[in-house]
C-alpha cells in the first residue's frame, strides 16, 4: 500500500507541471495582457511607458524563460507577487481560501443529509407515488444551472421575504446558507439518482432475497447490508464534487460577492493577473488530485476486493 501512495504522489509531479505548463501557455494568446488592463482607463498611454511596465514584470521576457523562472520560483516556495495588488500570492489564496473550503463543506454537508434518506426511500418505493416525486424533483434539479438557481434564491428569500442578506460575508452565518443551497442543489440531485440506483441494485441481489426468505426484517437488511454498499459510490461522487465545486464555487461566490478563491480566480482572469491565475491552477489541482488519492485510500479499508486487487498488485 506504501508503494501504491508513493507511486500517485510521483505521478502528480508530471500531472502538475503539464497542468501549469498548457494555463501559462494559454495565458500568452490572450489579446491583452496585465499591463494593457492597468491603462485600460487612464487614456492614451505610449508604448514606451507600457514596454517599461512589461519588463518590470517581466513580461518581456519568451514564454519559456517566465515559465521557467515561476516554476523556479515555485519548488523554492515563491509562488511570485500579484501584478494587480502586489501582495504575494501565496498569502493572498491562502487568505480567501477557508471561505471557499466553508462553502464547499457545508453543501456537501446538507447534500449527504438530503439525498441519501431520499435516494433509499426512493429506490425501496420503487414505481410508486414517492419515487415518482422524488425522481420528477431530481431531474429538476439536475437541470437547473448553478446561476439561474442562485437568482431564484435571492429573488425569493432575499428580495421578496427578506430572510437573507445577498452578499456574502464569513463573519455572518446567514451569508452562507443561499450560496451553499446553490450548490446543494444540482448536487443532490445527482446523488439521489446514484444512490437510489444502487441500493435497487442491492435489493436485487441474492443474499438480501436469502435474507427475506429467512424473516429478517426489512429495516435491518437495508441498515446492515445495503446502506453500507453505497458507501463506495458516495464516497465516489464526493471525490467527483470536489472537482465541479473547485470550479463551480466561482460563479456562485461571484453571484453572491463571496469571497473566496473563486472570486479572487474570476477576478485575476478579468485582470490578467497571471500570477495569481497560476497559484489558483496549482493549489486547486493539488487539493483535487490528494482528494482522490484519499477516495482510493477508503476504498482500500471500505471494499475487500480493492484490498486484494491492490495486494496482488
Amino acid at each position: 500500500m506504501k508503494k501504491y501512495i508513493l507511486s500517485r504522489l510521483l505521478q502528480l509531479i508530471p500531472i502538475l507541471i503539464g497542468i501549469t505548463f498548457i494555463t501559462f501557455g494559454m495565458l500568452q494568446f490572450a489579446s491583452t495582457d496585465v499591463v494593457d488592463k492597468m491603462y485600460e482607463q487612464s487614456g492614451t498611454v505610449s508604448e514606451e511607458v507600457k514596454a517599461k511596465k512589461r519588463a518590470e514584470f517581466g513580461l518581456d521576457q519568451p514564454f519559456l524563460v517566465q515559465y521557467g523562472n515561476w516554476l523556479k520560483g515555485v519548488f523554492t516556495g515563491n509562488m511570485g507577487i500579484s501584478f494587480v495588488s502586489d501582495k504575494s500570492v501565496s498569502e493572498t489564496f491562502l487568505d480567501k481560501l477557508p471561505a471557499t473550503l466553508e462553502l464547499m463543506a457545508i453543501s456537501i454537508v446538507l447534500t449527504l443529509l438530503i439525498s441519501i434518506p431520499l435516494g433509499i426511500i426512493s429506490a425501496i418505493n420503487q414505481n410508486n407515488f414517492f419515487d415518482w416525486i422524488i425522481r420528477f424533483f431530481s431531474f429538476i434539479g439536475n437541470s437547473l444551472p448553478n446561476f439561474f438557481v442562485g437568482l431564484l434564491l435571492i429573488y425569493f428569500l432575499a428580495l421578496k421575504l427578506n430572510l437573507l442578506p445577498i452578499m456574502g460575508s464569513i463573519y455572518d452565518w446567514r451569508s452562507v446558507i443561499m450560496p451553499a443551497l446553490t450548490l446543494t442543489i444540482a448536487m443532490s440531485a445527482k446523488y439521489i439518482r446514484q444512490i437510489r440506483a444502487v441500493v435497487l441494485e442491492e435489493l436485487n441481489k441474492p443474499y438480501v432475497i436469502g435474507a427475506r426468505s429467512r424473516g429478517v426484517k426489512e429495516s435491518t437488511i437495508l441498515i446492515k447490508s445495503v446502506f453500507p454498499s453505497t458507501f463506495v459510490t458516495i464516497i465516489t461522487l464526493i471525490a467527483l464534487s470536489i472537482g465541479s465545486l473547485l470550479g463551480g464555487t466561482a460563479v456562485v461566490e461571484i453571484i453572491f460577492m463571496w469571497d473566496g478563491v473563486g472570486k479572487m480566480a474570476v477576478d485575476a482572469i478579468l485582470m490578467r493577473d497571471y500570477p495569481l491565475i497560476q497559484a489558483y491552477v496549482l493549489w486547486m489541482s493539488i487539493i483535487y488530485v490528494f482528494v482522490n488519492l484519499l477516495a482510493d485510500l477508503l476504498y482500500y479499508r471500505l471494499d475487500p476486493r480493492v484490498r486484494f486487487e491492490k495486494e496482488e498488485l
